[in-house]
């Protein structure tokens, strides 16, 4: 009866041990299945992200010409004041007072031309009939050569002391918002004064310096060759509460040379400003359209890894049915994916799902996601 009982046992436990390798042994032969994202090349526009700061298109700092007494300040702080309007108006009363000698002297000095011309004519007509000497008449000549001079002179002293007495009146040098005033009426100015009476900037148009390292323009200018560009770049402005200025600029200029303190390049773009939102000193964000790529491949970012190197790496599906691991070079980040410029093509199966449990050469079956990848 025990042997019977042990020979039933033994057979259970065989069968059993057989059930389980025949329910094992499809699962071992069965590809791993992984999710995969097929690339294709599409249309992206390359953007460049650079700080900076807002400047006026025309900076002004008023001072004064002459010496004297502030008057009136003949304007509002924070107006808008036009070119050649009058801004101070400093004591005008010992300028008046030059201008009306200098122009006194000037009269009286044309009165002598006058006299010595006539004495000079008379003399010279008289030394040919013997009436006065040769030097009595070059001396009458020379009188007169110099009256015509010291008129000359005067006039040029009659300018002089007009322009000194203009001076008295302080006038705007450009259009645009002028600012707070540094002196009252009352207050003495020098023509030598190292402070500003007040400072006029024009805001409309208003620019934004940019910085850029010298680095990445050089990089830049490499990949342009490739890029379809506008005539002009545009530029857009966030501000420092994180909003988009609404008005477009355009990239004005870039200067010819690199700061040799920082190895930066500026870039000047200009914009309209006629609310006056941007104002100089003003901190801001830009994104300079650098131009569109038009065979740009866009790689999901979680299907792109980074060995202790920091190298990119990607795994995909080849056309075997097999994981292949590719060596990339990611450059830039557009949206949710990776701008692939070299290690991926169009066509290639990317593996963005189960890349933990797959290594290079395991076959596995690819199943295609249906999530955007960001840039498309």
């Amino acid at each position: 009866m025990k042997n019977f009982q042990r020979s039933v046992i033994a057979s259970v436990v065989m069968l059993i041990a057989a059930c389980d390798q025949n329910s094992t042994q499809p699962a071992s032969t069965m590809p791993n299945e992984v999710g995969v994202k097929t690339l294709h090349t599409q249309s992206v526009t390359l953007d460049s992200q650079l700080s900076g700061r807002v400047v006026g298109s025309m900076v002004s700092e008023v001072r004064p010409q002459v010496d004297g007494i502030i008057q009136k300040r003949l304007f509002t702080e924070g107006d808008e004041v036009s070119a050649g309007q009058v801004l101070y108006q400093i004591d005008p009363a010992s300028y008046q007072a030059s201008y009306d000698q200098a122009l006194a002297q000037l009269k009286n000095a044309q009165a002598l031309v006058k006299s010595s011309q006539l004495k000079s004519q008379r003399y010279s007509a008289l030394v040919k009939e013997n009436g006065v000497s040769r030097q009595d008449a070059d001396d009458a000549l020379a009188t007169y050569q110099q009256n015509v001079a010291s008129v000359d002179q005067y006039r040029a002293a009659v300018e002089s002391a007009r322009i000194n007495l203009n001076y008295t009146k302080i006038k705007a040098p450009i259009a645009g918002r002028i600012g707070i005033s540094s002196v009252t009426p009352g207050a003495l100015v020098t023509s030598a004064q190292t402070t500003a009476l007040a400072t006029i900037r024009a805001l409309d148009p208003i620019y934004v310096d940019l910085t850029q390292s010298s680095v990445q323009l050089l990089k830049l200018k490499r990949q342009q060759a490739s890029l379809q560009q506008n005539s002009e770049v545009p530029v857009t402005v966030k501000l420092g509460d994180g909003s988009t200025y609404d008005q477009p600029g355009k990239l004005e200029l870039t200067e010819v040379a690199v700061d040799e303190a920082t190895g930066t390049v500026t870039l000047r773009a200009i914009f309209p400003n006629p609310q006056h939102q941007l104002l100089p000193g003003m901190y801001v964000r830009a994104s300079v359209t650098n131009g569109v790529k038009a065979d740009a491949i866009l790689a999901p970012q979680q299907g792109i890894t980074r060995d202790v190197k920091g190298n990119a790496n990607a795994l995909v599906v080849d056309k075997d049915g097999k994981v292949a691991s590719r060596t990339v070079t990611a450059d830039r980040v557009i949206g949710s994916s990776w701008l692939i410029t070299n290690g991926l093509s169009s066509g290639d199966k990317l593996i963005v799902e189960g890349t933990a449990k797959v290594q290079a050469g395991m076959a596995v079956k690819a199943v295609e996601v249906t999530a955007n990848s960001g840039g498309e």
